[in-house]
């Protein structure tokens, strides 16, 4: 049984929900499970390693942190699922344990034997021959020496601060100085440009991909760094800090200045995670845990560089395109290859786009020819995350310059984003654009522009609304929709959400969309007593919601009630999912599955069969789908959890056109349900367990996208 089918927690009897952090903490065993898949290319195996190392990573710097804090405050409080604090944490430090145990088993005893089998090899030491070794002298002395600093402990020379996630060394040294000390501890910080793979020329290496670790360059060196003196020990180690900011908003006059002086803070938050060579002796991790305040549970002992994450280098230095996945071009929307424009082609008919399979060129070309077209008025748009050189961005200045009225409303408090969505909002205000912040208390997390243009005397609203951000590089690794229309009720709905977003006023009412924090929660509870009440009349009922996560407990009560009423619900969860399908009496007619390939599942879709159009609920698993063109399809920006409901700007709308609600259906449900190859289903236990093809035929959701919308057109 592999980390990931095995239960992070079992469920406590007599809870009906699991842990919200351990359900976050299996996702992560299921993406390091992706580095065994035989099926999987080579070099993507290896980055699938290095993915749970970064969600790792989030994982102790926010949610770890988060709890560290409240026992810190000596909160004995029990969540939802009746854990308190303290045993939560020695349940998270257990799993993690195991699972960063288990990363480095499969970097050392798969995924190192299986590169060097092709070719790509990571040299040891005792592997560099005199051309190798003379080389990496050379590159030491010349790359490395002038940006080391080592530090030698003394009074005189207090423990320095180290850097969240920074490599270091810890150093032992024997023999007097030229000053006459004698001995003791030195640290050496790695700066952060220093990459932590290093290839090595052709003509010093055994074969055409030869790299060795920063780190043992430095150790082969380290001696040079502390000139007559004996070196007796020499060992990486990197702590994790708290990186959650805090800014008091009722208080602060200006969003933007306090969270960059914030930022900073950041980088030396309190210390949650030391990670450290496993051959350092204990003296000198218990050395290290008492300078940052950490418990002997807070220590991870790994074979390997510290940072496993940097590993993803390697695929972008070793051109193999046999060992990644196969490459593919987005589908263009015949329509818009053939419209003179983007508002020739909206007003035809509704406009659906399915990233990555579909291109998401066709937004930023609905951006830029807005910027350009004289008759278009205004612009605007929610950005909350989009990367530091953006399109987008670079059409709203062109925009802005231009003399259009253009309104930004970016989210400064998307986390790990904030400093490169201050220095987006720098760049629109300097340009003549209005930039806001969205609401006090409340993250703008709606996907949303609209461009305001004069056609025949009146004034037409183009909406684009989506599921995932602007962001041109993710668009290519998420899954996610996006609707492109000019319907006058979903103008004037977007028009009025913008207006609540950088005015004042009461909550609008809206004729289609759905909004966070006033209704959409109302409106789902309704919804799933519909179905609910319709199972108790012997009517046909069926709910299917594709998520990313579900944690709100209301929500998860109604399902349940609804499974007792008779409802069949098919959820496709791909990472936290706080409800227990299978309990007799409770949940015995929910499914909970969870798809983890090649592309991230970010698509929030959430279907209703609504008065009983469609298949009669309690199917066997070979008649999971569902009729395309049954029941009430939305697509949404919200996740079924407390923030998105009551602490965003969300919106969910309805995709009513027919030929497009049937893709939606298709697309991003059925072929789902279908997936034997990538999924994995929740049992009552917490376990996760793979699903296989058996002696079916292999389906992969994914895969059928990319030769359905790519490859066949």
């Amino acid at each position: 049984m592999s980390i990931a089918e095995s239960a992070v927690e079992p469920a406590q009897q007599s809870s009906l929900l699991f842990n919200r952090e351990l359900s976050l903490l299996a996702f992560n065993g299921r993406v390091l499970d992706q580095s065994l898949d035989q099926s999987t290319p080579l070099l993507e195996r290896l980055h699938f390693l290095c993915i749970s190392s970064t969600n790792l990573d989030e994982f102790f710097e926010i949610r770890k942190a988060r709890l560290q804090e409240q026992v810190a405050s000596g909160s004995v409080d029990a969540g939802p699922d009746n854990r308190n604090p303290q045993e939560l944490l020695r349940q998270i430090s257990d799993y993690a344990h195991r699972l960063v145990n288990e990363q480095y088993r499969i970097l050392n005893d798969v995924l190192i034997p299986a590169l060097e089998r092709d070719n790509i090899r990571f040299l040891r030491r005792t592997e560099w021959g005199p051309e190798a070794t003379e080389w990496v002298k050379h590159h030491f002395e010349n790359e490395l020496l002038p940006m080391l600093t080592p530090m030698g402990l003394d009074p005189a020379h207090p423990f320095p601060r180290i850097l969240n996630k920074s490599l270091n060394f810890l150093i032992t040294l024997q023999g007097n100085d030229a000053f006459g000390r004698h001995g003791g501890i030195a640290i050496v910080q790695a700066p952060r440009a220093l990459p932590r793979v290093i290839r090595l020329p052709k003509e010093c290496a055994s074969g055409p991909h030869a790299f060795v670790f920063l780190t043992s360059i430095i150790h082969a060196h380290v001696n040079d760094l502390f000139p007559g003196m004996d070196v007796t020990g020499c060992y990486q180690f990197r702590v994790t800090r708290n990186s959650e900011l805090f800014v008091d908003e009722e208080e602060v006059q200006d969003l933007l200045r306090a969270l960059e002086g914030e930022l900073a803070s950041r980088r030396y938050g309190d210390s949650v995670r030391l990670e450290v060579a496993d051959n350092c002796p204990s003296d000198m991790t218990g050395y290290l845990l008492r300078q940052f305040g950490l418990e002997p549970q807070d220590l991870y002992q790994v074979n390997g560089p510290v940072n496993l994450n940097r590993l993803m280098a390697v695929a972008e230095m070793v051109d193999r395109p046999d060992l990644k996945y196969p490459s593919f071009t987005p589908r263009i929307p015949r329509r818009l290859t053939r419209a003179k424009n983007m508002f020739d082609a909206i007003r035809q008919d509704d406009i659906l786009l399915h990233h990555p399979f579909d291109s998401f060129a066709p937004v930023i070309d609905f951006v830029r020819q807005a910027a350009a077209d004289p008759r278009v008025l205004a612009i605007r748009q929610t950005l909350y995350r989009t990367g530091p050189e953006s399109a987008l961005v670079d059409a709203l200045v062109t925009a802005a310059r231009g003399g259009k009225e253009v309104t930004v409303v970016i989210e400064l408090r998307a986390r790990f984003d904030e400093e490169a969505n201050i220095g987006l909002a720098t760049v629109l205000q300097e340009a003549g654009a209005h930039v806001v912040y969205g609401v006090v208390g409340y993250k703008t997390h709606a996907k949303m522009i609209l461009v305001v243009r004069r056609e025949r005397g009146r004034l037409r609203h183009y909406v684009h609304l989506g599921t995932g951000n602007y962001h041109d590089r993710t668009a290519r690794l998420y899954t996610d929709f996006g609707l492109l229309t000019c319907a006058d009720a979903v103008g004037d709905d977007v028009d009025k959400l913008f207006r609540q977003l950088t005015g004042l006023g009461r909550v609008p009412k809206l004729s289609t969309l759905l909004q966070s924090p006033f209704v959409l929660h109302l409106e789902l509870l309704h919804r799933i007593g519909r179905e609910a009440e319709l199972a108790r009349k012997g009517l046909p009922a069926r709910i299917v919601a594709k998520l990313n996560a579900l944690t709100e407990p209301r929500i998860i009560q109604a399902l349940y009630d609804a499974s007792s009423a008779g409802v069949r619900i098919d959820l496709i969860v791909r990472g936290i999912c706080c409800l227990r399908p299978g309990l007799p009496g409770v949940s015995e007619r929910i499914r909970v599955y969870s798809v983890v390939g090649r592309f991230l599942e970010h698509t929030r879709v959430y279907w209703f069969l609504n008065a009983g159009r469609g298949p009669v609920g309690n199917a066997a698993a070979a008649d999971t789908e569902i009729a395309p063109a049954s029941g009430e399809v939305l697509c949404a920006s919200a996740d079924w959890m407390d923030r998105n409901f009551f602490r965003r700007v969300e919106v969910a709308f309805p995709v009513e056109n027919q030929k497009l609600h049937e893709r939606v259906v298709r697309e991003a449900l059925n072929y789902y349900l279908r997936d034997n190859t990538h999924t994995w289903e929740l049992g009552a236990d917490g376990s996760y367990r793979r699903l296989s093809p058996g002696d079916s035929e292999p389906w992969s959701a994914q895969t059928q996208l990319i030769q359905e919308l790519c490859e066949s057109r």
